[in-house]
């Protein structure tokens, strides 16, 4: 089955994580929404080089998805060829990234079909239940100070 093929599934959701790598970007695909989660690692990298992407292998096939700055644009918008999701994110966005006060960027983009497609690029926290992966590189989780012991 192509990725293509796999998208127009009525659900799917991707949670990849790549082992013996020193970051594992996310990606979360539900009917026409896209939502990318980055490490803080991966989001330096981001602002420093201006993409991050992330590949897995799939059969004989290799997919991929990655964030690349653009300065065509003043929206979010993605494309997807050669088996790569790419969500692209204006020039301007990297600096509002640096602080950590910005969780993430979001919008809803009408496609040339009608369709809506939904964006969301967001930091990774550190998960509040316990899970058995590395969360060593995430963002600390603004809501674990609200929990009751």
């Amino acid at each position: 089955m192509s990725v293509i093929s796999t998208l127009k599934l009525s659900w799917c959701i991707f949670n990849i994580l790549i082992q013996n790598r020193s970051f594992s970007m996310k990606i979360r695909i539900k009917g026409n929404s896209i939502r990318f989660r980055l490490t803080k690692t991966e989001v330096q990298q981001y602002i420093e080089k201006g993409f991050v992407e992330e590949k897995t292998q799939i059969a004989e096939q290799l997919f991929s998805y990655g964030l690349t700055s653009t300065a065509t644009s003043e929206r979010m918008y993605a494309s997807i060829q050669n088996n790569k999701i790419t969500i692209f994110l204006p020039l301007s966005f990297a600096e509002e990234w640096a602080s950590d006060d910005k969780i993430g960027f979001y919008d809803t983009i009408e496609q040339s079909n009608g369709s809506k497609l939904s964006l969301t690029v967001e930091k990774d926290f550190v998960c509040l239940d316990d899970r058995d992966e590395d969360e060593s590189d995430n963002y600390p989780n603004p809501k674990a100070g609200l929990l009751k012991s």
